[in-house]
């Protein structure tokens, strides 16, 4: 593979090109610090061609890593790299940081834990579709989760394996279930007028699909009502009591459909594994009742959505392992293929979004830390009330005074805000904010609303700070309309 290009430094920014490179197993909360620095360097990210087959990559298994810490010099890290000197060395604009390795740690905590099972581990990509991490997590062994035909689209164009692959959606465009089908993706069949478009996509492409029935168990998740899927009030699957029809259906078309497996997602943000097991028992039961109508299932897709320790404060939370050894017996006792479709327990926490502080105000009764990044770039805190951990990349002055602050953007609109009530000491102008576990929904959410354009994406690879997106410009909006 060819070196990827040296990005040249802004003019004036040679000088602090320096970061800590902290030796393997030093601990942060050391007081000394180590006399070894190496110069941080920035590179453009170059896609790599398609391997026949992947090499496993090899990682420790011993003992649990996060990439984002605090050194004892009070500075916020990333693997080693000083994320104020990312911050000197890249556009002056927010962006997201991400972790390459902190990526293929989560994926191996997965692989670790389904041992011994034949699985998929099926990305979702609409948790974050940045085409660098879809080659990395196909390299590293994963299938890829669709929602849209542009999510095929780049699935394949990054190089994922069509048969490890799922296309779900209570909404499938019949043009895109076309490419589905002349793929050989697996197809989640959602309703009655979803199997009617599958089939006739079938004919279109003139290829058998193979199907799953995504079975709406009515679990509560106990989770935000908008990211809770798996109950009666959803809009997706199809009801317990509509099985028959849709199983008549199915073998009404030999020539058009191989039903393979049935298919169940729950929610996301789920803190609670026994839920997962409780639709787990009525998938496997389901199961029983369908190949005693002489189908060969082969298939248990019990989808995602693993919560993560958005607040920081230490909970105990459950781990892929905790996950998986829940259903384990269950995939066993039946002999199927599990599936799971894991984004943001596999993204999540690799990442910040990183922020200037443009000022401090108050109106008498609140204080506001305003920053450069918005709602526009980061819309999970407007739109859920989600809470995503926020500190400053610097030790703050020694005469700062700790405030309680909503942290704000530019945007007009009240719901542009980062953060509520958080406890911060007083930042200077200019200073780095950093809003954490930015890796999921986030970036994939942003928008161009009061015409911010979306940020660029840099992930720290092996010491070095990699530019893996292009922010975009004001110039690529204008060229919407050209010729026009």
């Amino acid at each position: 593979m060819a070196a990827a290009p040296i990005i040249s430094l802004p003019q004036g920014l040679a000088g602090v090109r320096k970061c800590i490179l902290w030796p393997v197993g030093a601990s942060f909360s050391n007081a000394s610090f180590p006399l070894r620095r190496r110069s941080l360097s920035l590179r453009a990210a170059v896609s790599t061609s398609v391997p026949s087959s992947s090499a496993p990559v090899e990682v420790s298994k011993s003992s649990f890593k996060h990439c984002f810490t605090t050194g004892a010099d009070g500075f916020l890290y990333c693997e080693g790299v000083r994320v104020e000197d990312v911050m000197e060395a890249v556009e002056k604009r927010p962006f997201y940081l991400y972790s390459k390795a902190q990526i293929t740690r989560n994926v191996e905590a997965y692989k670790e834990a389904l041992e011994g099972l034949n699985s998929i581990i099926g990305y979702a990509i609409k948790a974050n579709n940045n085409l660098k991490i879809l080659e990395h997590l196909r390299k590293l062994g994963c299938g890829a989760v669709l929602v849209s035909g542009n999510e095929l689209r780049l699935a394949l164009h990054a190089g994922f394996d069509p048969t490890k692959c799922i296309f779900n959606g209570n909404g499938k465009l019949l043009e895109d279930l076309v490419l589905a089908a002349e793929a050989g993706v697996f197809v989640n069949v959602d309703s009655e007028f979803d199997l009617e478009n599958i089939v006739t996509a079938a004919r279109l492409a003139g290829k058998k699909v193979r199907v799953l029935l995504r079975i709406n168990p009515d679990v509560d998740p106990q989770v935000h009502p908008y990211v809770a899927t798996g109950n009666k009030n959803s809009k997706f699957g199809i009801r317990n009591e509509k099985l028959q029809w849709f199983l008549d259906a199915v073998k009404s078309q030999p020539d058009e459909l191989q039903l393979v497996g049935v298919h169940c997602h729950l929610g996301s943000t789920i803190t609670k594994v026994d839920i997962f097991r409780d639709a787990a028992v009525l998938m496997v039961n389901f199961i029983d009742q369908i190949r005693e109508q002489g189908f060969t299932i082969e298939y248990l897709n019990i989808g995602g959505g693993l919560g993560i320790d958005y607040h920081h404060t230490g909970a105990v939370l459950p781990t892929p392992m905790d996950l998986i050894n829940t259903v384990r017996e269950l995939v066993v006792s039946r002999d199927v293929r599990l599936i799971i479709e894991p984004g943001r327990s596999l993204i999540a926490n690799t990442c910040c979004f990183v922020n200037r502080v443009t000022g401090v105000k108050t109106n008498g009764t609140k204080n506001f830390i305003v920053i450069d990044g918005s709602m526009s770039e980061l819309i999970r805190p407007s739109l859920y009330g989600a809470y995503q951990h926020i500190e400053l990349v610097s030790p703050p002055p020694p005469e700062a005074e700790v405030s309680t602050f909503d942290v704000v953007g530019p945007v007009c609109e009240s719901a542009d805000f980062l953060g509520k009530d958080r406890e911060l000491p007083t930042p200077a102008k200019g200073a780095g904010l950093v809003v954490h576990d930015a890796g999921a929904y986030c970036m994939s959410m942003a928008s161009t609303y009061n015409l911010k354009m979306r940020p660029p994406e840099y992930w720290v690879d092996a010491g070095s700070v990699v530019k893996i997106r292009h922010g975009e410009t004001f110039e690529d909006h204008i060229k919407l309309f050209e010729d026009l």
